[in-house]
């Protein structure tokens, strides 16, 4: 079996080595001197501009949105400034809260009861505990605000430049790979294919 198999590996080594010795002779090639001429009209190359995704990502760094109209994406203006808009109400809002649950602890240190929260009675409608509570909890919604609100400032910057990198890519006619669906008659079957076509 092995001496089969071994024999078998050197005719066909043998006849690979004699293709290859052969006279290099192409008939469908005698006369034929011509070269080949691509048409430059069918391919239409847009120039590409290297600084045009830092440009973007500087725009969106100076006002949110203003990357993205630079990359004529209009659409997505609003939705970069109510991103970052809504990071910084709810970071304010949570800044005046904690504001004004310090000031009213801070008088009740000092040992008045006029504050917002002590109420007309003797004992007040939050205690001092409460207030302590409720500063640690508008502390912690303040700097969960202010990080969401970095995030999202970043998430723009970077919507912007990766925007603007691929508006720069190359997808025209002539590089194209499409999936398709053809039914055969023969088999009663569906086929599925992908084409690449790709043109000079």
């Amino acid at each position: 079996m092995k001496n089969k198999t071994f024999s078998f590996l050197l005719l066909c080594l043998f006849s690979v080595k004699f293709c290859f010795s052969q006279k290099d002779k192409d008939t469908t090639n005698l006369g034929n001197t011509k070269e080949l001429v691509i048409n430059n009209k069918l391919v239409k190359r847009a120039d590409i501009d290297p600084l045009r995704p830092s440009k973007a990502a500087f725009y969106s760094a100076i006002l949110p949105g203003l990357g993205q109209a630079y990359n004529k994406k209009y659409w997505k203006i609003p939705l970069a400034i109510g991103a970052v808009g809504t990071g910084v109400y709810f970071y304010v809002r949570n800044d005046k809260q904690f504001g004004r649950y310090r000031e009213a602890y801070k008088r009740r240190l000092a040992g008045f009861k006029d504050d917002e929260f002590y109420g007309a009675g003797e004992t007040p409608l939050i205690s001092d505990d409460g207030l302590i509570r409720a500063q640690q909890q508008f502390r912690r919604n303040k700097e969960i605000s202010l990080l969401v609100t970095i995030g999202l400032y970043a998430l723009n910057i970077i919507d912007a430049n990766v925007d603007a990198h691929l508006l720069q890519f190359n997808v025209d006619e002539n590089l194209s790979l499409s999936p398709h669906y053809q039914y055969n008659q023969m088999e009663n079957t569906g086929d599925l294919g992908l084409t690449l076509n790709f043109k000079f």
